[in-house]
């Protein structure tokens, strides 16, 4: 079944994919003793949690055993793009510069990171169809 359904997890939808990607299929009361171990949430907040991603197409459930199993039905890396898009939009106005400024005006950068941003922007060079000149 193809995910239609626009890809907007909350962001504690997001802590427990990120368990679920991390550990793979998980049960509720593992998904629980993960999200425990940062902030002190009940089983059934978890439990009522899933069943909702699941009606977004966010996560599966296996039924065949007695404890349901979760896995995430979107992957890390569409999840981040999409939401980095749309954060992208909103805040910087679609302008993948001002957003590239802001993050390494904020941030320390270190040589090892400056040398991959430049190794990225060598390729995106090279890759580009007006590479011509």
């Amino acid at each position: 079944m193809e995910n239609t359904s626009p890809l907007k997890p909350t962001e504690t939808e997001l802590e427990i994919l990120q368990i679920l990607w991390q550990h793979g299929p998980s049960t509720v009361r593992f998904v629980n003793e993960e999200q425990n171990k940062a902030k002190e949430t009940g089983y059934t907040t978890t439990l009522k949690l899933l069943q909702i991603m699941h009606e977004k197409q966010l996560v599966s459930r296996d039924e065949e055993s007695r404890s349901h199993v979760y896995q995430a039905a979107v992957t890390e890396e569409e999840t981040q793009q999409h939401l980095l898009g749309r954060f992208l939009d909103t805040t910087f106005r679609g302008s993948a510069m001002k957003l590239v400024m802001q993050a390494l005006g904020n941030h320390r950068t270190t040589p090892d990171e400056l040398n991959q941003i430049r190794h990225l922007l060598k390729k995106l060079e090279d890759d580009s169809p007006n590479a011509d000149s």
